[in-house]
């Protein structure tokens, strides 16, 4: 089967749905990562050379990152990052659309449509729109998934609460996706930042305990067709 996560920026990938990722890349899975900003950019305002060399450097984390959980495949679009609402979302649909088109996937990962992160919700509506149920469409299913420091920092309302349907064991992978998570050592944070491998571990601990698992991701399913 192929699977296609699609990230706004390097390291929600980790965060979001690495054990999964992991996990199915172990079952034989063909897993693509797709970013859609660099992550770095909003951080500059002034300062060309800079940027581009913490660009670079985010890029190269992003593919240790994935190599760690076993992902080959990833792609970097240069969407303006924390600014998707500065472009039409048709053209952040259509990236989208082309990456399913190359990888025809059975099931996706996006972004919960709720996150207080602006490119994180847009890539969520772009995804569903790239994802609509056309005849010839390879894709089965599109799940969102949960982003440390932005989905629960979010206005909570009933419209745009994280309410997860799905819960994938990742007992087995959790220590791989801490190793990857790692590789993102700039990213990180202190205790008690989210942001922290260890409360990280922690939330996974806590997700699984409310499933029934050692360990777990959630996600809200969006669209299953069988």
């Amino acid at each position: 089967m192929n699977v296609l996560c699609i990230a706004s920026h390097p390291d929600d990938e980790v965060i979001g749905v690495g054990g999964t990722l992991a996990r199915h890349e172990d079952s034989g899975d063909h897993v693509s990562v797709c970013f859609l900003s660099d992550g770095v950019a909003s951080r500059y305002d002034d300062e060309p050379d800079e940027m581009a060399e913490e660009i670079s450097l985010r890029r190269d984390c992003a593919e240790s990152a994935c190599e760690v959980l076993g992902i080959k495949d990833v792609t970097f679009y240069e969407f303006p990052d924390n600014r998707f609402d500065s472009v039409p979302l048709l053209d952040i649909v259509q990236a989208i659309e082309g990456e399913i088109s190359r990888i025809q996937p059975a099931t996706i990962y996006t972004h919960h449509h709720g996150d207080l992160n602006v490119d994180h919700e847009l890539t969520a509506r772009a995804t569903i729109t790239a994802t609509r149920p056309l005849a010839d469409s390879t894709v089965e299913r599109v799940l969102s998934y949960e982003t440390l420091s932005a989905t629960e920092w979010a206005i909570s309302e009933s419209s745009n609460a994280f309410q997860p349907t799905s819960f994938v064991d990742i007992g087995d992978t959790l220590e791989q996706k801490l190793e990857a998570l790692r590789a993102y050592e700039s990213e990180l944070r202190d205790h008690p930042h989210p942001r922290n491998v260890e409360n990280v571990r922690r939330n996974a601990i806590v997700w699984g305990a409310k499933s029934g698992m050692s360990a777990a991701e959630p996600f809200e399913l969006l669209r299953e067709l069988r």
